[in-house]
């Protein structure tokens, strides 16, 4: 089956949104220049998207492996619906709403007629939202290398010993507290507050989300099989996607104010993490290639790190992804290398 098929929609948007870039860049600007800055602009959030969210993309791909063919279908369409709506444009409205006490009408009006004060209050949110999403995506690391049933390590070093201390009940829970009471006491007066409670609310939403999937999908006969293959995975999926997407438009906002132009720029850049998601699903990719899942937990490890230390100094984005894609790409060759040297067992692969 052709690659090229699971990329069919990503170019339809990408030409549809660049055009629609091309008219907004003239309808606000008035000039050919100010049309092409945001054709531009449009173009590099794209990019910085995917960068950002190809490790996203592989986490997908390992819980939907376990869902039903029902919830693939609605998290790959519905979710996309969520992923470019939801997040890129009711979710920076609902940060300014809440940040001014007003409602998302106001919000949106501001966007539009007042784009430089609406980054502002944008802005002075990045401690909250880079401590809650640090939070969630930290436990979601946390979660893959402490289970005392990995059998399958690539940095053995680290991830057996990992794995060894899982036994441990709630030690990620423990770990996760301590890094916030770290950067709390690091992180000047003014914001420390905020920090910790927006920490502790990303904590909680993993607990919560955790307990909701293993209550929704869970039966008296096989409560592990289920446990992520309806509509719990679904609503964990999407919590994930959110977590993920904070850096992604809070990165977006050092580029444009505009909120459509970020909206059509990091939609373009969701649809080709969608595809990308569908496809290691339907070709059993995160199955032939040993260690490449390890690397994208590795890179969401370094992203929840990097969230926290965005709350004390400013770390470009494009760091975020080239480390992210690094991990990743080493990964693959560590992958490969191992395939390579035990071809017996990729061949079991493939027979399963």
């Amino acid at each position: 089956m052709s690659t090229l098929r699971y990329f069919v929609w990503p170019f339809v948007f990408t030409i549809l949104g660049l055009i629609g870039a091309l008219w907004l860049g003239y309808g606000t600007t008035g000039t050919v220049s100010g049309m092409v800055s945001v054709f531009i602009i449009c173009g590099v959030l794209s990019v910085l998207e995917i960068s950002l969210s190809f490790d996203n993309a592989i986490v997908n791909a390992r819980i939907l492996n376990d869902m039903s063919p029902k919830w693939q279908h609605r998290f790959l369409t519905w979710g996309i619906i969520i992923a470019v709506f939801g997040m890129r444009i009711i979710f920076p409205l609902a940060i300014v709403a809440i940040a001014m006490w007003t409602d998302p009408w106001s919000a949106l009006k501001l966007a539009i007629w007042q784009p430089n004060e609406y980054a502002r209050v944008i802005a002075e949110s990045h401690t909250g939202i880079a401590a809650f999403g640090g939070s969630f995506l930290l436990m979601v690391g946390m979660k893959y290398f402490f289970d005392v049933e990995k059998d399958v390590h690539w940095i053995r070093a680290i991830e057996a010993r990992m794995s060894k201390f899982a036994s441990i009940q709630g030690v990620e829970i423990a770990i996760a507290v301590a890094m916030i009471l770290l950067f709390s006491y690091l992180i000047d007066e003014a914001h420390a507050h905020t920090f910790v409670i927006a920490a502790l609310f990303g904590l909680l939403t993993f607990l919560a989300v955790e307990g909701l999937g293993e209550v929704l999908d869970a039966t008296q006969e096989q409560i592990d099989m289920v446990r992520r293959g309806g509509l719990g995975a679904f609503i964990y999926l999407e919590v994930l996607d959110a977590s993920f997407s904070f850096d992604g438009v809070i990165g977006a906002f050092a580029l444009t104010t505009n909120l459509f132009v970020i909206a059509i720029g990091l939609g373009i850049g969701a649809f080709y993490v969608r595809a990308l998601t569908l496809m290691l699903v339907e070709r059993k990719t995160l199955g032939q290639y040993r260690y490449l899942e390890h690397g994208a937990f590795y890179a969401i490890l370094v992203l929840a790190v990097i969230m926290y230390v965005q709350t004390l100094v400013h770390i470009p984005e494009v760091i975020t992804g080239l480390i992210g894609a690094a991990l990743i790409g080493i990964s693959f060759m560590a992958s490969l290398r191992y395939n390579k040297q035990n071809p017996h067992w990729q061949d079991a692969i493939r027979d399963t």
